[in-house]
């Protein structure tokens, strides 16, 4: 296998198209693209990072913000979707390393906690695991196994059972529902 040298780094202002091209290409749809233009556009974007081959954004993965709705309080948490790879470049590890530098970043910032809905055999190997272990649930029904939520902080979500609601903007994606990231 070549030796493929892939950088990570936060999004810069001029990494739009690029971005919006990868999401496109990624999910045969410009859905999860208008939902990162929206976000961005809305200031709905914790985090977002960019992965390059020879200057070329191949990669992209997008936190946002999530509220938990529990008894009457409301409590923050971490939303991961979207990720992409362009088609030519998936399952060479780009994904991971993304999730993994995204994982990282939002740790040393101080975050407790990061919601996903995606595939129950990818996430895991993360540290994800069924957001309903955590009294979690997504406000859409959807299989147990596939909405996951991961501690950055020990115990943050210990005190946390509730509804999790993305931010508005996902609802222009496909039937209301975050993407699968």
């Amino acid at each position: 296998m070549d030796m493929l040298i892939v950088d990570l780094r936060p999004e810069h202002p001029g990494d739009a198209a690029a971005i919006r091209r990868v999401n496109e290409r990624a999910f045969n749809t410009p859905a999860e693209a208008d939902l990162v233009d929206a976000l961005t556009r809305n200031g709905g974007v914790t985090l977002s990072l960019v992965a390059s081959i020879d200057g070329q954004v191949v990669g992209h993965i997008l936190f946002s913000p999530v509220t938990i709705e529990r008894e009457g309080a409301h409590d923050e948490a971490i939303g991961l979707a979207p990720m992409a790879v362009l088609p030519e470049h998936q399952r060479r590890g780009i994904g991971d390393r993304l999730i993994r530098e995204g994982l990282d970043r939002l740790r040393r910032a101080g975050h407790g906690a990061v919601v996903v809905l995606g595939h129950p055999a990818y996430y895991p190997r993360f540290g994800f695991e069924p957001a309903s272990r955590f009294g979690l649930r997504w406000e859409i029904a959807c299989p147990d196994e596939a909405f996951m939520a991961l501690e950055l902080r020990p115990g943050a979500l210990v005190s946390h059972p509730g509804i999790v609601r993305y931010r508005p903007e996902f609802g222009a994606v496909s039937s209301a529902e975050p993407p699968p990231a």
